[in-house]
């Protein structure tokens, strides 16, 4: 990102730390911000019916966390729990939308840069599927019945 946009979304948060064990977010409950993971490692995880919760991706530094502000319903999809100790920076997504919706060159360049994260964690998210249900009646692992 330019570093002018840079300065912006550092103006827009604020740091804020997570003990080890603290939830930083809730599967289900409002989604009204986004991390940036500063030191320490979340796990982001998923609760399976009849396996209990199951860990999707472990974040560290310089990873972003949290999607579902993004698009209605605004409802965290997943959960997040610190792992250790954790320091992030914490951006309010109203005051995102607000400062994307005023200057749309800055709007446009924080989509690009999230919609390359947000690329890589469906990508870790479908290898933990491919782990936890390995092959399927649709062919081997990381296709369908048409080779995909």
């Amino acid at each position: 990102m330019d570093p002018q946009h840079v300065r912006v979304l550092l103006g827009l948060s604020r740091l804020v730390e997570f003990a080890a064990g603290e939830p930083v977010f809730r599967e289900g409950d409002r989604a009204e911000r986004l991390w940036v993971v500063q030191e320490g490692r979340v796990l982001l995880h998923t609760h399976v019916p009849g396996r209990g919760d199951v860990p999707i991706e472990t974040l560290g530094v310089g990873d972003v966390l949290g999607w579902s502000w993004l698009t209605a319903p605004y409802r965290w999809h997943f959960a997040a729990t610190a792992l250790s100790v954790a320091r992030a920076r914490e951006i309010d997504a109203a005051a995102l939308h607000e400062s994307s919706a005023a200057d749309p060159v800055f709007g446009y360049a924080v989509a690009c840069a999230l919609s390359g994260a947000l690329v890589e964690r469906l990508q870790a998210t479908r290898a933990r599927l491919l782990d936890l249900y390995g092959e399927s009646e649709t062919g081997p692992r990381g296709t369908n019945a048409a080779g995909w």
